[in-house]
């Protein structure tokens, strides 16, 4: 993981395997912890195919529920980061493939 201080960031953090940019110079432990989660589905399905299907389940989210955060927190690959981004010993428990459970 490379941290990269981003203050203009419109959100507190975003990955980019493998960089994660964060809007606070210091991001809480939790924050990089979520962003860890969403570095370990990257490679799980690689860079294009993780962007690819969080757009489809975005928009897929976005008919269902008609609001934008509402369909940005219903996304499998959120729902599971923020299951368990507060759980600092998560990723050494994780199963591959995880955030299917979260469908």
């Amino acid at each position: 993981m490379i941290l990269v201080h981003t203050p203009f960031l419109w959100v507190e953090g975003l990955t980019f395997f493998p960089w994660v940019f964060c809007r606070d110079a210091n991001p809480p432990k939790w924050l990089l912890n979520h962003e860890r989660i969403h570095l370990r589905q990257q490679l799980e399905l690689g860079i294009f195919l993780f962007y690819a299907w969080y757009l489809v389940e975005f928009l897929v989210r976005l008919i269902q529920y008609r609001r934008r955060y509402l369909a940005y927190r219903n996304i499998s690959f959120e729902r599971e980061a923020y299951t368990n981004d507060k759980d600092l010993i998560y990723l050494k428990t994780r199963k591959t493939w995880a955030f299917w459970k979260y469908l």
